[in-house]
C-alpha cells in the first residue's frame, strides 16, 4: 500500500518502521515541511530499523491509500483538514491519539462528509531519546470505524497487524474508546496532581476510586457499559500496575510545559456529563487544576536575547 503517516513522533515513526518492514511505500508528513525524514527505531518486530525516507510529498499524498494520524488530539482537526483537499475521496483516515471528540470537530467540515474515518487505540509504548526511538513496550492496537463509510475497511486490521502486532478490529470501537478514556481520566491528571509515576497512584486508591466512579456514571448515562463499576475500577488498577514505572503523557507534557490533551480527556468527559445532566466535582477540579498548570507556563520567546 501507499501510505502517509501524519505526525512523526515516537508512535508515528514506530508505525513507519513496521509498515516499511512489510514492503509498504510509506512517507512521513511533518508540520514544518522537509523533503526527508530519518527514522531510527531500536526494535521493531525484534529488529533495529534505520532508514531515511521521503516526507511531505504532495503527489505521494494524493496517491495514498491510507492516512495514519499520530498527533496529539488538539492538533488533529487543523492538521487533517489541511491535508484533506489533497487526498482521494475514499482514502481512509486512521486517527491514533488519546482522548475523544476529534471526530466531532472533523465532522463539521463539508469536505469530510462521507470520508472513511477510523479510530485507533494503542498500548504500544515508545519515546524519543536523542535521534532514536525507543520501543519501550509492545502492546495491542484496537481499530474500528467512526462512521458508516469506514465499516468496509476491516481488512486494514490484518495489514496493520502484520506491520506492528497485535491489531484487533472492532465493529464497536466506541466502547473500547470509552474504556481507554476512563483510564486516561484517572491516570493522566492524577499523576500530575501527585507528581508521580503511574504506580504511585496505588497509594491514593480513594482518590482513584472517586474519579473512576464519576466516569462510570457518565458511561452509564451514555449507554456504554462494557463492565460493572467494580470491574471498571479493577481494570484501572490493573492498568496502573502494568504501567507502574511509566510517567503519564500528561505528566510529561506539564513537566516540559507543553499543551496537554486534557480538553479531549477530562474535558470530553465533562461535556458529555453536562449533556446528561450530571455534575462531576472530582473531575471538574482536576480539569481546572491542569488548565491552571498550563496557564502558568513561562511563554518566553526563544528569539529573545539570553
Amino acid at each position: 500500500m501507499k501510505i502517509t503517516v501524519l505526525g512523526c513522533g515516537a508512535i508515528g515513526k514506530l508505525w513507519i518502521a513496521g509498515l516499511i518492514q512489510q514492503s509498504h511505500d510509506v512517507q512521513g508528513w511533518l508540520r514544518i515541511p522537509q523533503p526527508f525524514l530519518d527514522v531510527n527505531v531500536d526494535s521493531v518486530n525484534h529488529s533495529p530499523f534505520q532508514l531515511r525516507i521521503l516526507s511531505n510529498q504532495k503527489e505521494w499524498l494524493s496517491e495514498s491509500e491510507l492516512l495514519i494520524v499520530c498527533l496529539k488530539s488538539w492538533q488533529v482537526s487543523d492538521a487533517v483538514n489541511a491535508l484533506i483537499p489533497f487526498l482521494r475521496a475514499q482514502c481512509p483516515i486512521l486517527l491514533i491519539h488519546n482522548g475523544m471528540g476529534t471526530i466531532d470537530e472533523l465532522a463539521v467540515s463539508e469536505s469530510t462528509k462521507g470520508r472513511p474515518f477510523l479510530q485507533g487505540i494503542t498500548t504500544h509504548g515508545a519515546y524519543q531519546q536523542g535521534q532514536n526511538i525507543i520501543h519501550s513496550a509492545e502492546g495491542i492496537t484496537h481499530i474500528g470505524p467512526l462512521n458508516a463509510s469506514a465499516r468496509q475497511y476491516s481488512d486494514l486490521a490484518e495489514v496493520l497487524h502484520n506491520a506492528l502486532p497485535d491489531v484487533a478490529w472492532h465493529n464497536d470501537i466506541h466502547t473500547i474508546s470509552w474504556l481507554k478514556l476512563a483510564v486516561n481520566c484517572v491516570i493522566n491528571p492524577l499523576t500530575v496532581f501527585y507528581q508521580c509515576r503511574n504506580g504511585e497512584l496505588l497509594q491514593h486508591s480513594e482518590h482513584v476510586q472517586a474519579v473512576c466512579d464519576e466516569v462510570y456514571q457518565v458511561m452509564e448515562r451514555e449507554g456504554v457499559i462494557p463492565t460493572s463499576q467494580s470491574h471498571l475500577y479493577k481494570y484501572i488498577l490493573d492498568t496502573i500496575e502494568l504501567t507502574s514505572n511509566n510517567y503519564s503523557s500528561m505528566y510529561q507534557d506539564v513537566k516540559y510545559q507543553r499543551h496537554t490533551e486534557i480538553d479531549y480527556i477530562t474535558g470530553y468527559l465533562i461535556r458529555r456529563a453536562s449533556a446528561q445532566g450530571l455534575v462531576l466535582p472530582e473531575n471538574n477540579y482536576l480539569f481546572q487544576f491542569i488548565k491552571q498548570k498550563e496557564g502558568n507556563y513561562d511563554h518566553i520567546s526563544t528569539h529573545l536575547p539570553s
